[in-house]
């Protein structure tokens, strides 16, 4: 109920009106290694994708989740205590020092509808998460329902980005491929 209603106050904010699935979130965080570095969260919704790193053993307060519904980072606050719940558009992480002061984020998990948000916003998420939040060989993990990239190939080529997607969902409603961006020197 809580994405119908999020969906009802703004349709473009979310990518799909039934939460993603556990093989998602699954597909989604294996390959994040909390030894490496804190983790942010764009667009954590209800929190699927939270509640598998947290299984996977990162540590709450090595998480910054970043939600612009109210109601929904309400919700993730109380279920996530010891998580930091941003309530903020994730177009503005170009103008933040790093969420996690001296330190950059090992992995940034979203579950933002890119294909739905214009491209001027894209870019300015894109570049926010490399240029300030990210280390220099962290990676970006984003799903979509398409079978392409959802980072358009000229904003990769502009921040020397590579894509390569790394699995599919079939079970998730709608299926789901899964992309990993990062550096082209990693």
């Amino acid at each position: 109920m809580h994405l119908l209603r999020a969906w009802l106050r703004d349709p473009r904010s979310v990518g799909a009106l039934a939460p993603s699935g556990p093989a998602l979130a699954r597909l989604m965080t294996a390959h994040i290694d909390h030894a490496h570095g804190p983790v942010i969260e764009l667009g954590p919704g209800t929190g699927v994708f939270t509640r598998a790193l947290l299984e996977r053993g990162l540590p709450g307060h090595r998480l910054v989740l970043v939600e612009t519904d109210p109601v929904l980072a309400s919700t993730l606050a109380q279920r996530y205590p010891h998580a930091r719940v941003l309530r903020m558009d994730a177009a503005r992480l170009g103008r933040s020092s790093s969420l996690f002061g001296d330190e950059r984020a090992s992995a940034v998990i979203s579950g933002l509808p890119l294909l739905s948000i214009p491209a001027d916003k894209v870019a300015a998420i894109v570049e926010g998460v490399f240029e300030r939040q990210l280390q220099h060989d962290g990676a970006l993990y984003q799903f979509t329902y398409g079978l392409r990239c959802p980072v358009p190939r000229a904003l990769r080529q502009r921040l020397g980005l590579e894509a390569e997607r790394i699995g599919g969902a079939w079970l998730n409603l709608p299926p789901a491929w899964v992309w990993r961006i990062h550096r082209r020197n990693r």
